[in-house]
């Protein structure tokens, strides 16, 4: 029986390896990696797996070889004839590299050289770093059976990976998902992962059971555990466990890749483990008195004619009164005369100053581009707030679709999918209410607050780690910068590139104007000691935006929803 298995997986590897058959993998995974990230998850899950089965194929080719060529070029008995023994020695080396060569020539249908992939890739197929993007492929094409064997298949080989547990976790408890999908695609065909599952349930259940009756602790540092396997009386210190072990592991990883503050003065106040969560973080000092004092000077045209429904009633709640105004806004009453050009340029440099204190604490060395910025204040109705029960923002999170009941977080649309991280800048806080809060899944048990105060930033990554809301704003106006930002640049916000436009082309004009302007003062009138930040500079002409690209990304209605 062994030896007829053994002749059919030869079998399947001669006709998986045969000449004109075996397509580079590194090749067609680079193929599949690019599609994931295009979203196109039918060719992703194709190229992918065909990767997987030329990476497979190509190890059985070189295992068939070597034993081949074992059996032609065997190092057995001495030297042959009167020479030395270390030629002939290498020679048999050398007749065994030939014979390597040609035969994995002939079975790959091309030089064995094309097959050879980076460190880089092979360490993620020794990883099975393909299946991770595979389980999320399968599970955008409603093939849950598919994505189940391939997060698991991951998960095998990566046991410490706190997301995939998290995954698999919720994969047991959807409906349609049976045991029989959780299966490891690249066991050996003798070996079956379901009995190392059985054992381990069962060494569970005897150290559980030793715990209740003997005394002792054990912390379980699987989160795929049943619950009917826990003692009644041990459950609630079984969860805390797990939640404390999965806080650490996420401080931990945090803490890893933060990155220094790339301006002076700027204090954290509070962190991911102040804020009890994670990707969390509140900053002080990020603009000073007479800064937020310009710009609440510049929110004024918000509620005249700026685009937030031009101080109608707000889209969240009919309690408050809703203005906003974003850069390219702002810039054209600038142009127009209606503001000063000064207050204009002001939002911008707030605006990047807050982009790279966020890009530099959570993303060091990756981009963040601006995903939409939104100057808004909120007005408390005076004859309205009395036994007020609503809140200024629901709760929600910034790139998916929050379903507390069944506490999951879809990113589809009409969610902002692409955005990765949020924040806030505060401007004042002479008004009662309106402090951000952060929640459970549940969207009712608050986890962390942060009152607005003038120059505090808070910042946190969009997606279902961070469900959050705001409170009712019960007596006066709060105002701030509204942020999001993403990494990618196809979805980078075009008002701002038409608003860095306005304002280089405003430069120019008043440098045409007035040439003898004294050189210690930029082209706005402010001293060049004081700038905010350093100015982005003006864009390269081939990287602006196409024609009939200034569109935004989503109709105003729909923005109207996502600011706070």
């Amino acid at each position: 029986m062994a030896s007829l298995l053994c002749l059919c997986l030869l079998a399947a590897a001669a006709a998986a390896t045969s000449p004109g058959r075996l397509v580079p993998y590194d090749l067609l995974y680079a193929d599949g990696v690019r599609a994931y990230f295009a979203r196109d998850w039918g060719r992703a899950a194709e190229l992918l797996q065909r990767a997987l089965h030329s990476y497979a194929g190509l190890r059985a080719a070189r295992r068939a070889c070597r034993a081949a060529c074992r059996r032609e070029a065997a190092f057995v008995g001495g030297p042959t004839g009167a020479g030395p023994w270390e030629a002939a020695l290498f020679g048999r080396v050398l007749q065994r590299a030939d014979c390597l060569q040609h035969c994995l020539g002939q079975r790959l249908g091309a030089a064995p050289s094309a097959h050879r992939a980076s460190h880089a890739i092979r360490r993620d197929f020794e990883q099975r770093e393909p299946y991770n993007y595979l389980q999320v492929a399968f599970f955008q094409l409603k093939k849950l059976d598919q994505a189940v064997s391939a997060a698991h298949t991951f998960f095998v080989a990566n046991p410490q990976h706190l997301q995939m547990r998290e995954d698999i976790e919720k994969y047991r408890r959807m409906s349609g998902v049976k045991s029989d999908n959780f299966r490891d695609l690249e066991a050996t065909p003798h070996w079956s992962i379901q009995h190392y599952v059985q054992r381990s349930l069962m060494e569970k259940k005897l150290i559980y059971y030793g715990v209740e009756h003997l005394g002792g602790t054990f912390n379980d540092p699987d989160l795929w555990t049943p619950d009917e396997l826990i003692p009644e009386n041990l459950k609630e210190k079984h969860r805390e466990d797990q939640e404390k072990q999965k806080q650490e592991t996420l401080e931990v990883e945090e803490m890893e890749k933060r990155g220094p503050l790339p301006f002076e003065g700027i204090a954290v106040t509070m962190d991911s483990r102040q804020m009890n969560g994670t990707q969390r973080v509140v900053f002080d000092r990020v603009l000073t008195e007479s800064e937020c004092k310009d710009l609440l000077r510049l929110t004024k045209a918000a509620g005249e004619a700026g685009d937030g429904y031009r101080a109608r009633r707000s889209p969240h709640t009919p309690h408050e009164r809703f203005e906003g105004l974003t850069v390219l806004k702002a810039t054209q009453l600038a142009q127009n005369g209606d503001v000063d050009w000064r207050d204009a340029k002001l939002l911008l440099q707030a605006s990047e100053k807050s982009r790279r204190i966020i890009e530099s604490y959570f993303t060091p060395g990756k981009k963040l581009h601006f995903s939409f910025t939104h100057l808004v204040c909120r007005t408390a109705v005076d004859e309205e707030q009395e036994s007020r029960m609503d809140l200024s923002h629901p709760v929600h999170a910034d790139n998916c679709l929050l379903d507390p009941e069944g506490q999951e977080c879809w990113k589809e649309p009409p969610a902002y999918v692409y955005r990765d991280y949020s924040g806030i800048l505060y401007l004042n806080d002479d008004f009662q209410g309106g402090g951000l809060f952060f929640t459970e899944m549940d969207t009712v048990t608050v986890t962390a607050e942060v009152h607005p105060k003038c120059g505090r930033l808070v910042a946190f990554s969009s997606g279902k780690e961070n469900p959050h809301g705001v409170w009712a704003v019960s007596r006066g106006r709060r105002c701030a910068i509204a942020l999001w930002y993403t990494h990618s640049q196809e979805h980078a916000e075009q008002d701002r590139v038409k608003a860095e436009e306005l304002m280089e082309q405003r430069a120019v004009e008043q440098d045409r104007s007035d040439g003898k302007q004294h050189p210690g003062a930029d082209h706005s009138g402010r001293s060049s000691s004081e700038p905010l930040v350093p100015n982005s500079g003006a864009r390269p002409t081939s990287q602006r935006h196409k024609p009939g690209s200034d569109r935004t990304q989503h109709p105003k209605e729909l923005r109207a929803r996502d600011e706070f």
